[in-house]
């Protein structure tokens, strides 16, 4: 006789306990703490990243509290706890390497400057700044990027510094008080990068702006002696 899934009541039968199989869904809230703990591998070099890792930490923590409320329907804790560990390693270890860096790496006899002083005010007329003047003649010690049209050769001594990475990638033409014309006067040569670099050197200021390789005039100036990539 054939065989039938049917009841003597009419009503399909269901599957044994030992043929039941059970889907659960991979935590979103885990994976993306395991995201943004890779991505927060980049606070290492940049400190204004700081915040993916303590995202990752966020969303791991969600993620636990997601896994243990709802154990039957979700899966990922080792993805949470993946996350979880990258975070709060970094969130830890990033801003200590920064911390150190900043107190350690201004060379003795140099004064830490931003490019900010040095930039004339949105809007207002592209000159040097009272701040530039007042250092005209003085050792300082400042951040940023080469300007990739600045540079012809695999091995330059001169070169245009800028302040930010969107200035230095795009190669756009910068207010010229947000260029500094460097020249090295140690045994460093410079390449194109788009990395940050660490200077040192005597800055003046000229107020006949020099025209450089592919840039409409240069007001500041700097005797590099100290030149290298950023920790």
């Amino acid at each position: 006789m054939l065989q039938t899934t049917e009841t003597v009541a009419g009503e399909y039968s269901t599957p044994s306990d030992d043929a039941e199989f059970t889907y659960k869904a991979l935590s979103r809230a885990a994976i993306l703490a395991t995201s943004f703990g890779v991505m927060g591998l980049m606070a290492w070099v940049a400190p204004l990243l700081t915040f993916l890792p303590l995202l990752a930490v966020i969303f791991a923590i969600a993620a636990f509290k997601n896994l243990k409320k709802y154990s039957q329907e979700l899966t990922g804790t080792v993805w949470a706890w993946i996350g979880l560990v990258l975070g709060s390693a970094l969130l830890i270890a990033a801003p200590a390497k920064h911390t150190y860096v900043y107190f350690t790496e201004v060379p003795e006899g140099y004064e830490r400057v931003s490019f900010g002083v040095l930039k004339s005010p949105t809007g207002g007329q592209d000159i040097p700044t009272p701040a530039a003047f007042e250092m005209n003649g003085k050792k300082i010690f400042l951040k940023g990027y080469i300007h990739p049209t600045s540079i012809s050769s695999m091995n330059a001594k001169t070169f245009v510094l800028v302040p930010d990475w969107a200035t230095c990638c795009f190669g756009t033409q910068p207010p010229k008080t947000h260029m500094i014309e460097v020249r090295l006067t140690n045994d460093k040569f410079a390449q194109k990068s788009f990395r940050q670099h660490s200077l040192a050197g005597t800055f003046y200021v000229d107020l006949n702006p020099r025209h450089v390789d592919g840039l409409d005039g240069v007001y500041y100036f700097l005797e590099a002696d100290h030149f290298e990539m950023s920790r």
